[in-house]
């Protein structure tokens, strides 16, 4: 069983301070949040933040806050790791990158299927055309396509309205 980052019974010092070879005292500020069993994170955290500025973040905080802030740290050091330069800046950004793309795939594919189905309406409206006398009226005056496009259209903008304004943020 383990309590605080340490084995009961044996005092098996937390990984900052095996890595930092010192003695793990009681009241450790690292031993709740890197235990001796996940090294790499202390190691990552170690590398990028140093173990002093680790040390003050976490007595800054409040105790209920400094788990988050330690994951917080241990991605952001993992992300450094990976990317020196840009960390997690560089993959929100691929990440934004797939997402425009995917977005402008998307919007093909809408058009495609509209062009499918005014192709579709097209035939099959001038296959079953009827004879009409003429009328003064303005819509009535359009060919069946125009009709057909107007209709698509505002359908279109009826579907794409509640994504309208969302934020790409937001969650």
């Amino acid at each position: 069983m383990k309590e605080g980052g340490r084995k009961q019974g044996a005092m098996s010092p937390c990984a900052a301070c095996k890595l930092l070879r010192r003695r793990c005292a009681q009241d450790c500020t690292f031993a709740p949040y890197f235990p001796a069993d996940e090294p790499h994170k202390f190691a990552s955290v170690h590398k990028v933040f140093g173990a002093s500025n680790v040390n003050k973040m976490l007595q800054e905080l409040p105790e209920h806050q400094r788990s988050d802030a330690v994951s917080s740290m241990v991605y952001e050091a993992n992300a450094r790791v990976r990317d020196p330069v840009y960390g997690c800046v560089g993959a929100i950004s691929s990440l934004q990158q797939q997402v425009d793309g995917l977005q402008t795939q998307l919007a093909l594919a809408q058009a495609e299927v509209v062009h499918i189905r005014m192709r579709q309406v097209s035939t099959s409206s001038d296959q079953h055309k009827p004879v009409r006398a003429a009328s003064n009226s303005s819509s009535e005056n359009l060919s069946p396509s125009s009709r057909l496009a107007k209709s698509l259209f505002a359908m279109d903008m009826v579907v794409d309205q509640p994504n309208m304004g969302e934020s790409l943020w937001s969650c």
